[in-house]
């Protein structure tokens, strides 16, 4: 899967590949491939994702760029506290990149 810039590259990404995709998750069917996620096997899994939850940082963040947060999250029906995460992992990925002269 590509590395992708943004959340709308992402999601035209999968649309334009969407038949591909199905017939791929036909073939793991078919093949004996795809399993079965269990509500028991799905309850192991959250529960050692929020052992391994990312830790809390607080920051002051400037009531204009919070504001502006705000409204861009919304309009991506996000909440902003997500939008600003992935505001700044998509920031520092694309520096690293730029770093290693990709």
């Amino acid at each position: 899967m590509p590395a992708f810039a943004n959340e709308a590259e992402e999601a035209a990404w999968w649309y334009e590949n969407r038949s591909q995709h199905g017939k791929e998750l036909h073939a793991a069917v078919k093949g004996g491939e795809a399993q079965v996620l269990t509500e028991a096997t799905l309850r192991e899994r959250i529960a050692a994702s929020k052992k391994a939850a990312a830790p809390v940082v607080a920051l002051r963040i400037p009531a204009a760029d919070l504001a502006l947060a705000r409204k861009q999250a919304e309009r991506k029906g996000l909440s902003y506290q997500t939008y600003i995460k992935s505001l700044l992992h998509e920031t520092l990925a694309e520096r690293e990149r730029r770093k290693a002269g990709w």
